[in-house]
């Protein structure tokens, strides 16, 4: 089996695929302070509780956006399970043509998304979006023959919500969902309204841009945690794919096996 692994801001993601079927999935939060053996105990408890034995794990991709953790879960890799995981970056076969100013300085999770992308829905006659609802709200632009030709980097929903909270003395954490009316009554659902309502106006708009500039219809796919809230909202947003990423690093991997 593969272990997938998607390092990111907030959160590290792991897939555990059978072939092309993700069998498992889970999340842990993205700490530096976390030694490889804390990494990895979690990890094999997670495993455990699944039912899934870590013996069975014979081969592990891993995609990172904090170079400081690269090290430490590669060690966790080589300590658990005695495996070298490949690590998508420079010299990794993708399969993709990166088409921007600086090919390197595309984090790895785009990359990812990208292929998974392209592979996945590139049947559909056009251009494809890709956004990532994470720390940051990431716009992956994909012509018709999948060549990644540029994007946007937006603030992250939760990032901005978390920012409005510490900025302020009397706004609480609240939660991210809908409100019924963009006219709120109370603090909380006020707050709602402005996230909300607020990124599906800011997503609503860049797409628009973006096809007028490629001046044709795309086709949106939506992951994160956040995309399906967000999706509601944006008649543009066609998919909504929570397991994009992973997908893309199983085959990513079959690429470089």
């Amino acid at each position: 089996m593969l272990l997938a692994i998607d390092v990111g801001n907030t959160n590290i993601k792991y897939g555990i695929y059978d072939g092309k079927k993700l069998v498992a999935s889970f999340r842990a939060s993205s700490r530096i302070s976390r030694t490889a053996d804390e990494y990895g105990s979690v990890l094999v408890n997670l495993l455990s509780d699944s039912g899934l034995d870590k013996k069975g794990i014979d081969g592990i991709i891993v995609s990172s956006v904090i170079p400081t953790l690269n090290y430490t879960i590669c060690h966790m890799c080589e300590y658990f399970f005695g495996i070298s995981p490949i690590m998508v970056g420079p010299g990794i076969k993708t399969g993709l043509n990166v088409k921007v100013e600086n090919a390197k300085e595309v984090g790895a999770d785009r990359i990812v998304n990208s292929v998974s992308a392209y592979n996945k829905y590139g049947n559909k006659g056009c251009p494809i979006v890709v956004i990532d609802f994470g720390t940051a709200t990431t716009f992956n632009v994909l012509d018709k023959t999948g060549c990644l030709i540029g994007g946007v980097i937006a603030p992250g929903i939760k990032t901005a919500l978390e920012s409005l909270v510490k900025s302020t003395a009397q706004l609480p954490m609240i939660e991210l969902v809908s409100p019924k009316k963009a006219i709120a009554k109370n603090t909380e659902t006020n707050m709602q309204a402005g996230i909300i309502f607020g990124f599906a106006g800011l997503v609503e708009n860049i797409l628009k841009k973006i096809s007028n500039e490629l001046g044709e219809d795309v086709y949106v796919v939506a992951t994160g945690g956040l995309g399906e809230i967000i999706a509601k909202e944006v008649e543009m947003i066609r998919k909504v794919d929570r397991t994009l990423t992973l997908d893309g690093l199983r085959m990513i991997y079959e690429l470089n096996k």
